[in-house]
């Protein structure tokens, strides 16, 4: 049996109401464990973009995705490992704002990791970063010796390296299928002489 790893699923669904609930339920019954969900529009018009963060083996991770494509509003689906993505995660520290001014060691800290500055107040600033995961945990372990007073990480965003996108895959298919255009029926005129048994 595959051992298990990370891996980031990408969903291009509808904007329909509902289908999180119902794609949340596919995992739900699967008892697999969501690390991180996030959903944004796409580049395509009316295309939302799903990015599902999961530890299971690769076999599961593909018939996940094949009952995942199943949904009457999932047009695609497809899954990646770490090494295939472009990833980050974003992350805000609420932090005393008189420790940056006395400690050195935690201005330099946040310039090592990137950290921009979003609100700064007498008693509280607020900074931003964004990185992977681990970046963002050892951060958040160092703060937390100088009086972290609030943190909070959102959900991974990826683009996939090797992808020449959904959006042109999309346009193909739109050009292979057949187009709505009525075509008119060559044996429609022909009355009887076709339809009689």
């Amino acid at each position: 049996m595959d051992s298990k790893q990370e891996y980031t699923i990408t969903l291009y669904t509808e904007n329909s109401i509902g289908i999180l609930g119902r794609i949340a339920g596919i995992f739900t019954r699967r008892k697999i464990n969501i690390e991180s969900l996030s959903t944004s529009p796409s580049e395509i018009e009316n295309v939302h973009r799903f990015t599902i963060v999961i530890e299971e083996s690769e076999e599961v991770v593909r018939k996940l995705c094949m009952q995942i494509e199943k949904q009457i509003d999932v047009l695609k689906a497809y899954f990646n490992n770490n090494d295939e993505l472009i990833w980050q995660e974003q992350a805000l520290y609420k932090v005393p704002t008189n420790i940056i001014a006395e400690k050195a060691y935690v201005e330099r800290l946040l310039r090592q990791y990137g950290a921009n500055t979003v609100v700064i107040r007498n008693d509280y600033t607020v900074f931003e970063t964004a990185g992977h995961r681990e970046e963002i945990d050892n951060l958040t372990q160092e703060l937390t010796k100088y009086g972290l007073i609030e943190f909070v990480r959102g959900a991974r965003i990826a683009i996939i390296k090797a992808s020449t996108g959904f959006h042109e895959k999309l346009l193909q298919f739109e050009k292979d299928e057949p187009s709505k255009e009525v075509i008119e029926n060559e044996f429609l005129d022909k009355g009887n002489s076709v339809f009689t048994m």
